[in-house]
């Protein structure tokens, strides 16, 4: 059985919808079938696949309808490292190219299976096994700093933060084109597409969704940015920067083109982290400099590659 309490990203999402992103690799008329088979399960009641979402929804998926195999999350030694720690909760740094959490169809090699082998039962439940410590995510293909919960408490502690906003999150990518403003708000609500279930876009009837964006460096077709999430929806950042013709460079679902010089997806990091410790009133600031691809992206632009 999957669990998963509804967070910031699923809430107000239709049910069909939201579990298309928790079960990767599986499309939406097969998450309605399921649904309508009896298959998920919302607060202990079966469900229409439209159903709403509301924020700390209890979903049950019986993951043996999936067709899904072996549904124990096995530890293995993912390479991660981490930046800060104490009693209740440490901060990662996720290597790019890794998921965040297994899905059916991925159940190797995430950095769930990785916090296993590291921490063993040491880890919040408050997601189930498939999001053992998860307190929130970041893309496959997006490196860098991630809250991890070791219990259930820390992990409500730490998921309020988010909720309302007093966690900040800032990210470090590169993008397509010049931007001439040198700070700018991109205030565009966003919701998954029909037509690509892995792809959201921005949609009169999506979610609200706000990010800042503040200029570091220009290029002459490229420019080097920080980015602070005051929302945080599926691609946010990725879906914002598209929309204002400035793609994150290498993102080729969201429309980057052809490339100068190669990298992995995305060239996008989350390089700063700023929360309330657990149980105190400390803050706490944790910030990494800049991976790989940014720094090799950045020697390309300045003509040192």
């Amino acid at each position: 059985m999957i669990k998963v309490i509804v967070d910031e990203i699923l809430e107000n999402n239709r049910l069909d919808a939201g579990i298309v992103s928790v079960l990767e690799g599986f499309s939406r008329s097969k998450i309605q079938a399921l649904i309508k088979s009896g298959g998920v399960m919302v607060n202990g009641q079966i469900p229409k696949p439209s159903v709403k979402l509301k924020y700390n929804d209890l979903i049950e998926i019986d993951d043996t309808k999936t067709g899904a195999v072996d549904i124990n999350i096995q530890p293995e030694d993912v390479p991660f490292e981490i930046v800060y720690e104490d009693d209740n909760m440490v901060v990662i740094n996720k290597p790019s190219g890794i998921l965040t959490h297994p899905t059916p169809v991925e159940r190797c090699g995430t950095l769930v299976n990785g916090l296993l082998f590291r921490f063993g039962e040491n880890l919040s439940s408050v997601n189930g096994d498939f999001r053992r410590g998860i307190v929130h995510r970041l893309d496959k293909n997006t490196s860098g700093l991630l809250m991890i919960a070791k219990n259930n408490p820390a992990h409500e502690f730490l998921a309020e933060q988010i909720k309302s906003k007093t966690a900040v999150r800032k990210y470090l990518s590169i993008v397509k084109g010049v931007i001439n403003e040198d700070f700018l708000v991109i205030d565009k609500p966003i919701g998954r597409g029909f037509t690509e279930t892995c792809k959201m876009c921005i949609s009169a009837d999506g979610k609200p969704s706000i990010t800042e964006v503040r200029v570091l460096k220009r290029f002459k077709d490229a420019t080097f940015v920080e980015l602070k999430l005051l929302t945080g929806r599926t691609h946010q950042i990725r879906v914002h920067l598209s929309s204002i013709n400035h793609p994150v460079y290498n993102d080729t679902l969201y429309g980057f083109g052809k490339m100068k010089i190669k990298t992995q997806e995305q060239v996008l990091q989350a390089y700063k982290l700023e929360f309330t410790k657990p149980f105190d009133n400390e803050r706490v600031q944790v910030e990494i400099p800049a991976d790989e691809k940014i720094t090799k992206v950045l020697r390309f632009l300045d003509g040192k590659e």
